[in-house]
């Protein structure tokens, strides 16, 4: 495997320049950051509007036993056949 302490020292050099502008007491998460939460909160919003859409065709009224409303009792199968 090749050494890439070469190559790690070669950009280190070149980044040098730009760390020297940055404060070392200040981290921030930059574009990058903000462009990473702005597509996890796209995607979120997105995920809601569809389980909305889902959820809305959801029907929560319980429908009843056909069994029960002609007034059979629902025993098991065993109990049927004897």
């Amino acid at each position: 495997m090749p050494d890439m302490s070469a190559s790690v020292s070669l950009a280190m050099t070149h980044l040098v320049p730009l760390a020297k502008e940055v404060d070392e007491n200040k981290v921030t998460p930059g574009v990058l950051g903000f462009i990473v939460f702005a597509a996890m909160a796209l995607a979120v919003w997105g995920l809601m509007k569809s389980m909305n859409r889902h959820m809305g065709k959801v029907e929560f009224k319980e429908k009843g036993d056909p069994d029960a409303e002609s007034g059979k009792t629902s025993a098991g199968p065993k109990a049927r056949q004897s």
